[in-house]
C-alpha cells in the first residue's frame, strides 16, 4: 500500500508540472503511466490479478482526493465525469484506471480460460467494457482544455483496446483497421518527442506489429506467415500472440499431415499413421531452420525447448499406441516377436530425434559458455562461468549418446554403432579437457597433465577412426583444434608447474618427489621440492636409523649334567621307628 501511494505521489506531482508547462492545459501520458504501473504491480511476471488490485485501489484513493465519491456506504450515487468538472487532469486518471482495471480482470479470465472455457464470456464482457471506458476516455480528450498529445495518445489507447476485442471476436478485418490506426498514432509520437519517449512508443508498435500480420494472413494475405515465423525467430509477440501463433503454425502443418504416409530412416521405409507423429516430423524440417537462423541465444533456447517438448509428446502418443499393438499381439498370439515392428521402429526413430536435439542444444550452450570462458571478468564479485559448467553439458551429451546406442531395432546396424561411438570419443575428450582445466584452477598439475594426455589419447584415436565414415563428422567440434589448444596448455602447465615451487602445490609426475628421500641421499639426481625453501626442509633423516651392532655373549653351564657328585648319606641323620604309639600320633597330628 506504501508502494502504491508513493507511486501515485509520483505520478500526480509529474501531471502537475506538465499542466503547469502547458498553461493551463491539461495532459496526461498515457503510456507511460500504464507501462510504469503495469511494470510495478505485478506484469512483469503475467500476474494481472494482482494489478487488477492495484487499480482498484488506486481508483478509490483518486476518488477520496477528487472528493469524487459514489455516495456513501449506505447508498450508492452514480455520478458521471463530463466536460463541464474537468478541473484537474486526475479526472482523465480516473477513467483511464477503469479501463485498466477491466484490461487486466479480462487477461486474468483469459489464463484462467484454459481450462474453464465459460469463462471465455466473462472475458469478452470485461474487454468490451475496458474500449467502452477507453472511448468514453477519448471523448474528455476532446475538450479545449486537454493539449493535443494527450488527445493522440486517448485515441491510440481506444484503438488498441477496440482492436484486441475484434481480435478475441476473430474479426480479423475490423481489429486489422483498429490496429494500423493504433500503430500510426504512436509512429507519429515518436517521430515528434525526444528519444526517451520514442523508446516507449517503438515498444508499444512492436507490441502490435504481429497482431497486424495475423489478422493479414486470417484475412487472406498468404505472405504474412513468412512476416510471422520471422517474428517468432527474433522473439516477437509475446502472451496472447504466442499462443496464437503456435496455433497457427500447428493448423497449417496439420493441413500437410493429411498428405504425409510414410518416412524414411536407415534405409527402411516406416509408415506413419498417428496424426500427432505426422505433424510433428512435417515441422522438423522448419524447427531446425529456424534454429539455424536464430541469431539471439535466448531465442535459440526457446526453440529448442519448444521442439523437445513436441517430441516428447509425439514419443508418448506412439507409446500409447505400442501399448495397444502389445495387447492385440498377446491375444492373436502370433510368434513374430523376433522382427521390430513398423510403430517400434517410429518409436525409436523419434527419441533418436530426442536425443540428437539434446546432443545439439546441450553443445550450443557449451559454446556459449566458451566464449564466455575466453573473455576476461570485468566484475570479480560476479561468479562468471568455470570449466565444472562445461563438464556437466558434456556428461549429459555422453549420457544421451549411450541411450543412443540401445536404440532398439540399431543393435544389428555397425555403421549406426560405428558413428555413436565416434562422437563419444569426441564429447569424451572435451570432457577431459575441462577436467583438466578444472585441476589447473586448484593448482593440481600432475592430474592436469595425464588428462591432457588422456585428451590426446582420444583426439588421435578419433582421427585414425573417421577416416572411413567423414559424413558423421561434419556437425562434431573440431578435434585438430582441441589437439592444438592441449598442446599450448601443456606448455603453459609445465611454466606455472617450475614457477609455482615456491608454494606448497603439486608438480609434474616427472619431476615430482614421491619416495620421501631426504636430499643427502639423492644428490645424484635433480627433482623439484618445495620442501626444501621451506620451514621443514627434507635435508637429512633425522633420527637416523638403528644400525646392527654385536651383542652381550651369554653363558651356558652344559658341564652340570655330566658331573658326578659324591654321595652325603652319612651325613643325613635318619628317623627312628616309633611303634603303634607313633603311628596313633600321626594320625592325630601329634607326632613330631
Amino acid at each position: 500500500m506504501a508502494a502504491d501511494k508513493l507511486s501515485d505521489a509520483k505520478v500526480s506531482s509529474m501531471e502537475e508540472n506538465k499542466e503547469n508547462q502547458l498553461r493551463g492545459g491539461l495532459g496526461l501520458e498515457i503510456l507511460q503511466i500504464i507501462k510504469e504501473s503495469q511494470q510495478q504491480h505485478g506484469l512483469r511476471h503475467g500476474d494481472y490479478q494482482r494489478y487488477r488490485g492495484y487499480c482498484s485501489r488506486r481508483l478509490r484513493r483518486l476518488r477520496k482526493t477528487l472528493g469524487f465519491k459514489m455516495g456513501n456506504r449506505h447508498k450508492f450515487v452514480g455520478k458521471k465525469i463530463t466536460v463541464e468538472i474537468l478541473s484537474d487532469s486526475r479526472y482523465l486518471l480516473l477513467v483511464l484506471m477503469e479501463a485498466e482495471r477491466a484490461w487486466s480482470y479480462a487477461m486474468q479470465l483469459k489464463q484462467e480460460a484454459n481450462t474453464e472455457p465459460r469463462k471465455r464470456f466473462h472475458l469478452l464482457a470485461r474487454l468490451r467494457k475496458a474500449a467502452k471506458h477507453s472511448e468514453k476516455l477519448e471523448k474528455l480528450c476532446e475538450s479545449p482544455r486537454v493539449d493535443a498529445k494527450t488527445k493522440l495518445e486517448a485515441q491510440a489507447y481506444t484503438a488498441y483496446l477496440t482492436g484486441m476485442v475484434e481480435f478475441e471476436l476473430q474479426e480479423w478485418k475490423r481489429a486489422m483497421e483498429a490496429f494500423n490506426k493504433c500503430k500510426t498514432i504512436y509512429e507519429k509520437l515518436a517521430s515528434a518527442f525526444t528519444e526517451d519517449m520514442a523508446v516507449l512508443y517503438r515498444q508499444r508498435v512492436d507490441e502490435i506489429s504481429p497482431n497486424i500480420r495475423y489478422c493479414a494472413y486470417n484475412i487472406g494475405d498468404q505472405n504474412a506467415i513468412n512476416d510471422l515465423m520471422q517474428m517468432r525467430l527474433t522473439g516477437g509477440g509475446g502472451g496472447m500472440m504466442a499462443e496464437k501463433l503456435e496455433a497457427l503454425i500447428t493448423q497449417a502443418r496439420t493441413k500437410q499431415a493429411a498428405t504425409m504416409s510414410e518416412v524414411e530412416w536407415r534405409g527402411r521405409a516406416v509408415p506413419v499413421k498417428i496424426d500427432k507423429a505426422r505433424v510433428f516430423l512435417l515441422g522438423l524440417a522448419d524447427n531446425e531452420a529456424a534454429i539455424a537462423q536464430a541469431s539471439k541465444e535466448e531465442t535459440k533456447e526457446h526453440l529448442y525447448e519448444t521442439l523437445l517438448a513436441e517430441c516428447r509428446d509425439t514419443i508418448q502418443a506412439v507409446r500409447e499406441e505400442l501399448k495397444t499393438e502389445a495387447k492385440q499381439r498377446e491375444r492373436s498370439s502370433e510368434g513374430d516377436s523376433g522382427k521390430v515392428s513398423n510403430l517400434q521402429f517410429l518409436h525409436s526413430y523419434l527419441t533418436y530425434i530426442k536425443l540428437c536435439t539434446l546432443v545439439k542444444r546441450n553443445e550450443s550452450m557449451a559454446h556459449t559458455l566458451q566464449a564466455k570462458l575466453k573473455e576476461p571478468e570485468a566484475d570479480e564479485n560476479k561468479r562468471g562461468p568455470r570449466p565444472q559448467d562445461l563438464i556437466r553439458l558434456y556428461d549429459i551429451i555422453l549420457q544421451s549418446l549411450a541411450e543412443l546406442s540401445t536404440l532398439q531395432g540399431l543393435e544389428d546396424d555397425h555403421t549406426f554403432q560405428k558413428e555413436v561411438s565416434l562422437k563419444t570419443l569426441v564429447y569424451k575428450a572435451y570432457r577431459c579437457f575441462f577436467i583438466a582445466q578444472s585441476y589447473v584452477l586448484v593448482k593440481k598439475w600432475s592430474e592436469a597433465l595425464v588428462l591432457y594426455e588422456r585428451v590426446l589419447k582420444y583426439a588421435k584415436e578419433v582421427q585414425s577412426k573417421a577416416k572411413n565414415l567423414n559424413n558423421s563428422l561434419k556437425d562434431l567440434p573440431d578435434v585438430q583444434e582441441l589437439i592444438h589448444d592441449v598442446n599450448a596448455e601443456k606448455y603453459s602447465l609445465q611454466a606455472a608447474a617450475i614457477l609455482d615451487t615456491d608454494e606448497t602445490s603439486e608438480v609434474p609426475a616427472q619431476l615430482q618427489v614421491k619416495d620421501g628421500k631426504p636430499l643427502c641421499d639423492r644428490l645424484e639426481t635433480f627433482r623439484l621440492d618445495p620442501t626444501l625453501v621451506g620451514k621443514q626442509p627434507n635435508l637429512v633423516q633425522f633420527p637416523p636409523d638403528f644400525e646392527p651392532i654385536p651383542c652381550k655373549p651369554l653363558f651356558f653351564d652344559l658341564a652340570l649334567n655330566h658331573v658326578a657328585f659324591p654321595s652325603l648319606d652319612d651325613k643325613v641323620e635318619q628317623k627312628g621307628k616309633g611303634g603303634l604309639t607313633g603311628y596313633i600320633k600321626g594320625i592325630f597330628g601329634f607326632g613330631s
